[in-house]
């Protein structure tokens, strides 16, 4: 079985669940046996004190432990004069009744216990005739169980006799064990003075509780594990439900990529949460039109590579056809028009050659620290007979200081140099040509604007773009490729800067070149 998301987050629930719940019931059932534990060794110091009176009570009469040194019978007659404070009621249908009544103490010395029934007792009031209980061999339960079941499980006061020790006062062992881990202490006193010592050992376990107290506890565990088991088989039904609610999203998106693997761009994820799910899916709507669209520019470019070098070697082809044919001649013009159309494919195929390394990162740069001032001046100069025989006007404004940078001078130069190229070709005679540097916040800026005619607002983000023309017939007719502002953008970036266009207040367009100052 192929252990998917939704079962790895069940199982994990499921596990986190069960260590939950069993830790919780394991910690509440130890601590519900200890503190009954507890419980009855608190109940069983008040049988102790009532045992410590009933001693004291006895030694006044007696004078002395003569008649307990020895005698379990004796303890065990004492014991059964307690009333148990842990047994003190036993269901008995739908009531409760005392289990044991407190016997009277004996009677002192010199006066006789009523031993038959119609005997007088003390001061001739008639004797309380003794309980007489049936034997066992009479077949009958006995009075405090139920007919056809068996007699309930009491408090075994030779329980509490194993864990009972008695000294005199001086130390001398009466019963009980002479070394027991001591859990409860009590001095018998006799008008005030101490004649002995008692010593109780605590209960571990409820062993030695009675049946009620053990039936309690049992039901009270097993209420916990009830609950605990409940509680586990809801957190199965959340977590499996969890899981594939939670996963639901996650199966769109996979399908969605599956789509796009195959290559259906158009397909999107459905947004089916507002968690981080939906913001997954968000991302992989963007990387799809991202890629839609750049599957769109890759077609729009490879048509627009394919017609740009159709027009130069259908011209070349044209001219050298009608050179064999005859129709025109082998001359210095014919061979002057092929050349032209020969530099134009060159530089096409040279400019596409370019964007390519750039793309792919591999275009080398040679960084050194100049001067962008010192870098322009030449440039503006050379190109100033150009513009002038174009009937346009250049003037630059450039900084006495330096303008320091770290940067490609021929790859700066070539960028300075396809925008005075394309401010030369495209403006109209007349015209006139500004360019200016200046820094500010860190960052080198160069401007180059021109006159009318200008490009619409609307498609000044758009001229950036590889083989993008305004005027598409205009741009051919003047020798533009379309790829010069796009290799401008390509190098300026791999310099850490930016270039942006705007309409210029002369009327034409405004370059505005932003490259970051060597700190």
């Amino acid at each position: 079985m192929r252990l998917t998301i939704a079962r790895k987050i069940a199982l994990a629930v499921i596990a986190i669940v069960i260590l939950c719940v069993g830790t919780m019931a394991w910690v509440a059932s130890s601590n519900l046996k200890r503190g009954f534990v507890a419980y009855l060794n608190d109940l069983q110091v008040q049988d102790f004190d009532q045992l410590r009176e009933l001693l004291e009570d006895r030694y006044r009469t007696e004078g002395n432990f003569d008649w307990l040194r020895g005698q379990p019978r004796a303890l065990g007659e004492l014991l059964n004069r307690i009333t148990p404070r842990s047994q003190v009621f036993e269901p008995d249908g739908d009531a409760r009744r005392p289990r044991r009544e407190r016997r009277p103490p004996p009677p002192p010395r010199g006066h006789p216990a009523p031993e038959q029934e119609g005997e007088q007792g003390e001061y001739g009031n008639p004797a309380r005739p003794p309980r007489r209980e049936p034997p066992p061999e009479a077949g009958l339960p006995p009075p405090e169980a139920r007919p056809g079941e068996a007699p309930p499980r009491r408090n075994d006061p030779m329980d509490f006799a194993q864990r009972l020790s008695i000294t005199d006062a001086q130390g001398h062992k009466l019963i009980g064990p002479p070394d027991i881990q001591v859990g409860a202490e009590r001095a018998i006193k006799v008008d005030g003075v101490v004649v002995g010592h008692m010593r109780l050992m605590p209960l571990r376990e409820t062993g030695g509780a009675d049946a009620s107290a053990t039936v309690f506890l049992r039901e009270q565990l097993q209420s916990i594990l009830l609950l605990s088991a409940g509680l586990i088989g809801l957190a199965v039904l959340a977590a499996i439900w969890l899981a594939r609610h939670l996963l639901r999203p996650v199966a769109a998106l996979r399908d969605v990529t599956a789509r796009l693997a195959l290559g259906e761009l158009s397909a999107r994820a459905p947004l089916l949460s507002r968690d981080e799910v939906a913001e997954l899916a968000l991302h992989v709507n963007a990387m799809a039109e991202a890629l839609e669209d750049s599957e769109r520019q890759r077609r729009k470019m490879l048509a627009d590579v394919s017609h740009e070098l159709r027009t130069p070697l259908t011209v070349i082809r044209g001219e050298i056809e009608a050179l064999l044919d005859g129709i025109r001649k082998a001359d210095a013009n014919a061979l002057q028009s092929l050349h032209a159309e020969v530099l134009r494919l060159n530089k096409l195929v040279d400019d596409l050659h370019q964007l390519t390394m750039a793309d792919a990162g591999d275009l080398y740069y040679h960084w050194h620290e100049l001067n962008l001032g010192e870098l322009l001046r030449p440039t503006l100069e050379r190109y100033q007979p150009r513009a002038q025989a174009c009937g346009l006007d250049l003037s630059w404004s450039l900084p006495s200081a330096p303008v320091v940078l770290q940067g490609d001078a021929g790859r700066l130069q070539q960028v300075i140099t396809n925008l005075l190229e394309n401010s030369l070709r495209y403006t109209d005679s007349g015209g006139q040509v500004v360019v200016a540097l200046s820094c500010a916040g860190g960052f080198a800026e160069v401007v180059v604007e021109d006159s009318a005619p200008g490009v619409p607002a609307a498609v000044l983000g758009s001229i950036f773009e590889r083989l993008y023309r305004v005027d598409g017939a205009r741009a051919r007719e003047r020798g533009g490729s379309g790829l010069g502002l796009a290799i401008c953008k390509a190098l300026v970036e791999a310099h850490g800067g930016s270039i942006v266009a705007a309409p210029s207040v002369l009327g034409g367009v405004k370059m505005l070149v932003r490259l970051p100052l060597k700190t």
